[in-house]
């Protein structure tokens, strides 16, 4: 019998704007995470209306310390200011982006089945 690995989730939901006072906010959740390996780490944007470069860090050094967690980080619900700006600097490259909440967890449910095939 092969042990399933189940995808634990965390949603943070930044408020307004993620400048340097709503990105130090996040970082700070972030932090306060206790990290397990196999997490999901989501982060729902759909009330951040304002984006800068202070904001842009802290997604950046969330995505490294979940990385290094061996954990998953990914965004949804970006509003289309935000998601220029993600476009702008290429970010979106880098970052998993979901349109909406409910297709993370599809693409969650899509990726267990694949591991139980795969087991």
């Amino acid at each position: 019998m092969m042990a399933r690995q189940v995808s634990q989730l965390i949603l943070l939901q930044p408020k307004q704007r993620l400048d340097s006072e709503g990105g130090c906010a996040l970082q700070q959740e972030i932090a306060a995470i206790a990290p397990q390996s196999h997490q999901v780490w989501v982060i729902d944007m759909s009330h951040v209306d304002f984006l800068d470069s202070s904001g842009l860090f802290a997604l950046v050094a969330g995505l490294s310390s979940a990385r290094q967690h061996g954990c998953r980080l990914v965004l949804c619900n970006l509003k289309a200011t935000v998601r220029l700006v993600f476009e702008i600097s290429q970010l979106d490259t880098v970052f998993e982006i979901f349109d909406r909440y409910d297709t993370v967890l599809v693409s969650l449910d899509r990726d267990a089945a694949s591991f139980m095939k795969a087991a």
